[in-house]
């Protein structure tokens, strides 16, 4: 058995897709002939709690732990609910923020570099220094966001002869909140040249999409292997699927993902059918925007809106398999192209019709078509979207709509962790 020490700050009872990527990993890398050692914050201060997820821990595994100081605890008294909301994503529109908004974003973006995480590298770097040596570990793995996690892997890596693995699960200075942090220019160069020195130090990255490889392969000749996000192939509990023509969106929908078109459409096809506007339903389950919110109540699918708030993950499984289509929808941006939702890959196991919204040339789109699982738009093609929404309702009154899937095992966890572990014993 070859022992990786994985360093996370997301871990059970974290929700949210950040934790089920490693979480899953480290169920499966066993098999592989790999003994993971994982290594996170004793206090940490997630912004999302999923009571449900601990059922989901594998046994046998060696957790180590050191505490971390969270600054959002001060925040807290400044503004307890945006400090809350800043750390889940969600930044309000630049016009509609106040003082204290635009004060905890200069602060979040220009004091904490590269993130709010960041007190915890130096602690961690002792401990693990020590530990590593003590337990003859050869190889480690940093995932990030928060990318602070990285800089504890590359001061371990410039102290010790050892491995390094980072991986990215997002970008770093080209993720869609960059912008809105009100990054000073010396806060933004060093952002870069932080994010320069872990893509050259580290042995191996690995990314979630061909995108984002392709734009660190213009930064660095350190190598790079693509290795998605995926789903837990398991038998899951038969679900009755809804009497009603269900639209649902599992996971935050942040202000910039707000697809007027889709509002468009839905509201002229309830204006138009009766049959329609007495059979559709949109469930969004997660945060959502007030910005969002706003945009459906003016296109009045109000009546039809339901509002489900964070849900746990065996819940989101549940609901991904019963509703009638599954809304899958990312910001329309040059910057975004590279992002694929992890909630994709849980999209392909329920079976579900996928409607895809986003930027064109969107790696996402490659495996919705490669899979057959659905159709994609692009922001302004209301026509074609409007035109498949009809097409999806007739098949659902006819009891035929279906997702027709093909080769989706390539992104079990399982056959991700082999190509994981391919790499780990390279």
């Amino acid at each position: 058995m070859k022992k990786v020490l994985i360093i996370t700050y997301y871990w059970p009872p974290a929700g949210g897709p950040g934790v089920q990527r490693w979480l899953n990993f480290v169920k499966h890398l066993p098999k592989q002939k790999v003994h993971p050692i994982v290594y996170i914050p004793s206090n940490p201060s997630y912004p999302i709690i999923d009571s449900e997820i601990n059922n989901e821990l594998p046994k046998g595994i060696d957790i180590i732990s050191q505490p971390i100081f969270e600054p959002y605890s001060w925040a807290n008294k400044l503004s307890s609910s945006d400090a809350k909301t800043i750390s889940k994503g969600i930044i309000p529109e630049q016009k509609k923020q106040d003082w204290k908004q635009k004060l905890l974003l200069w602060i979040r973006g220009n004091l904490f570099i590269p993130d709010a995480r960041k007190f915890w590298v130096k602690p961690s770097v002792k401990f693990l220094e020590e530990y590593i040596k003590t337990n003859q570990i050869e190889t480690i793995i940093t995932t990030g966001p928060p990318h602070s996690v990285h800089l504890i892997g590359l001061q371990l890596k410039q102290k010790l002869d050892l491995r390094w693995i980072a991986d990215f699960r997002d970008p770093w200075t080209t993720i869609g909140y960059h912008k809105k942090l009100k990054l000073s220019r010396w806060a933004k160069k060093k952002h870069q040249n932080l994010e320069l020195k872990v893509l050259k130090k580290a042995d191996d990255l690995i990314t979630t999409s061909w995108g984002t490889k392709k734009e660190f392969e213009a930064k660095t000749k350190t190598p790079i292997t693509v290795i998605t996000n995926g789903f837990e192939a398991k038998n899951l509990p038969e679900v009755t699927l809804d009497k009603e023509f269900s639209l649902s969106h599992i996971g935050s929908l942040l202000s910039e993902r707000n697809p007027i078109n889709l509002w468009k459409s839905l509201s002229e096809l309830i204006n138009e059918n009766v049959d329609f506007s007495n059979d559709f339903k949109l469930n969004l389950a997660g945060v959502v925007s007030e910005n969002i919110v706003h945009s459906i109540h003016k296109y009045g699918l109000e009546k039809h809106l339901n509002l489900l708030g964070y849900i746990s993950h065996s819940d989101a499984l549940q609901l991904q398999r019963k509703s009638q289509v599954l809304l899958l929808i990312e910001i329309n941006s040059e910057i975004t192209k590279a992002i694929i939702p992890g909630k994709l890959f849980e999209y392909l196991q329920s079976g579900r019709p996928i409607l895809g919204i986003g930027p064109k040339e969107a790696d996402f789109n490659m495996i919705i078509s490669e899979t057959q699982s659905g159709s994609f738009f692009n922001y302004d093609e209301k026509e074609f979207l409007k035109s498949q929404i009809v097409s999806y309702y007739k098949n659902f009154k006819a009891g035929k709509l279906l997702a027709n899937t093909k080769e989706i095992n390539q992104y079990s966890r399982e056959a991700l962790t082999a190509s994981l572990a391919k790499l780990i014993h390279s």
